[in-house]
């Protein structure tokens, strides 16, 4: 398969778990469009390395590849097709590499709020770091709002199952921020608060295609609360 081939994998396969992304990404600019499809994508990627499988040591081992690559991206080298956007800008992917330890350990989601995003700011802080190099956002997003979205994600992945102590859907949504600094963040910020609020209503998680506009064109206006 080449390079490009296996780009369109990875973008299809986003696509696959986002559908509503092709009808929101109207509202990021075009030429932005691949960058931010690539990134949410790596996003992606490092999440199901890290909380997808019964079995963590398969995860652990993609995680512990993945910290190597991105290394490397801060030293000009790549192997990953994501890394064919992704790679050639100045991003301080070095920083992400360093909190992905931080990812890993965030597979058990027990505990209170927060105590769960400080054990996740690392990674939370990389994340937003390289988020508003690739899209020249300032301010850059903080820690703590970054790890909301990625607890809500890791909740649409992982449900709640109610045991005492455990992080839920709801809280999720009690928190007074839950975006990110670049339009492409909020964007994705918002259709996973969407998400979360279907998923405590007993719904199917996709919104359709006229909510998910609605979504975006609220996010990207700035207007990420529900």
């Amino acid at each position: 398969m080449s390079d490009p081939e296996e780009l369109r994998h990875f973008f299809d396969k986003w696509r696959a778990r986002w559908p509503d992304w092709p009808v929101a990404e109207a509202f990021v600019p075009e030429a932005q469009r691949e960058v931010a499809m690539a990134w949410l994508a790596l996003r992606s990627e490092l999440a199901d390395a890290a909380w997808s499988g019964s079995d963590p040591t398969p995860g652990a081992a993609k995680l512990g590849w993945w910290a190597e690559e991105l290394f490397g991206w801060a030293q000009g080298a790549r192997r990953h097709p994501l890394g064919r956007v992704l790679q050639k800008r100045p991003a301080p992917w070095e920083a992400l590499a360093s909190g992905i330890p931080a990812l890993r350990s965030s597979r058990v989601q027990t505990g209170e709020l927060a105590p769960a995003v400080k054990e996740l700011e690392p990674f939370a802080e990389g994340l937003a770091r390289v988020s508003s190099a690739l899209f020249e956002a300032r301010p850059v997003a903080s820690s703590w709002t970054t790890a909301i979205v990625l607890l809500g994600e890791r909740a649409l992945r992982q449900p709640p199952s109610g045991t005492p102590g455990e992080l839920s859907a709801r809280g999720l949504l009690l928190q007074p921020r839950f975006d990110g600094s670049s339009r492409p963040e909020r964007i994705h910020a918002a259709l996973v608060r969407a998400r979360l609020q279907r998923l405590i209503a007993g719904k199917p998680p996709e919104p359709g295609h006229w909510r998910a506009l609605l979504t975006a064109w609220r996010a990207a206006r700035g207007q990420v609360q529900a």
